[in-house]
C-alpha cells in the first residue's frame, strides 16, 4: 500500500512524530514552544545564553582596546561607564549567562555521555539550585565593591 489507505479503504492518518520533526527545522525550531519539555526549554536555554556569551566576548575584546590607547582611557572608562549601576546588572545578567550555559552544558554532557539519562530532571534541578545560591552570592558581592 504505497498511497497509505488502511484496508478499510479510508485515508490512514499520518505518523504523529512527523509534524513536529517538521515543524522543528532551522532557526525558527529552536524557538518553537509546541510540545516542548522541561528538556527542550533548557536546549533553548542553552543557546540563546551560549549567542550571549559569545556576543559578550567580542564587547569584551572591543573594551580591552582601550588599554592599547593608554591608562587614562582605561581609567576614565572604568570610571564613568563600569562602575554604573546600569552595568552592574549588565554583570549580574552576564555571570547568570554564563552560569546557565555552564551548569547547563555539564548536564547535556553528561546525559550525552549517557551517564545520567535516567536522572536529567533530578540533575537540572540541582544545576539550577547551586546556580541560584552562586547567582545570589556573586550578585551580593556586585553590589557591596560596585558602590
Amino acid at each position: 500500500m504505497t498511497d497509505r489507505t488502511a484496508p478499510t479503504g479510508r485515508t490512514a492518518l499520518p505518523d504523529a512524530t512527523a509534524p513536529s520533526r517538521a515543524r522543528r527545522r532551522g532557526v525558527a525550531g529552536w524557538v518553537d514552544v509546541r510540545g516542548r519539555r522541561l528538556g527542550g526549554w533548557a536546549f533553548i536555554l542553552n543557546r540563546v545564553t551560549g549567542l550571549g556569551v559569545l556576543f559578550y566576548l567580542y564587547l569584551h575584546l572591543l573594551v580591552l582596546s582601550q588599554l592599547a590607547i593608554g591608562p587614562g582611557a582605561w581609567d576614565s572608562l572604568l570610571k564613568n561607564w563600569f562602575l554604573n549601576p546600569v552595568f552592574l546588572v549588565l554583570d549580574v545578567v552576564l555571570l547568570a549567562g554564563l552560569l546557565i550555559h555552564g551548569l547547563n552544558g555539564i548536564r547535556v554532557s553528561l546525559v550525552g555521555f549517557g551517564l545520567v539519562v535516567s536522572r536529567q530532571k533530578a540533575l537540572l534541578g540541582a544545576f539550577g539550585t547551586i546556580g541560584a545560591i552562586v547567582l545570589l552570592i556573586g550578585t551580593l558581592m556586585f553590589i557591596s565593591h560596585g558602590g
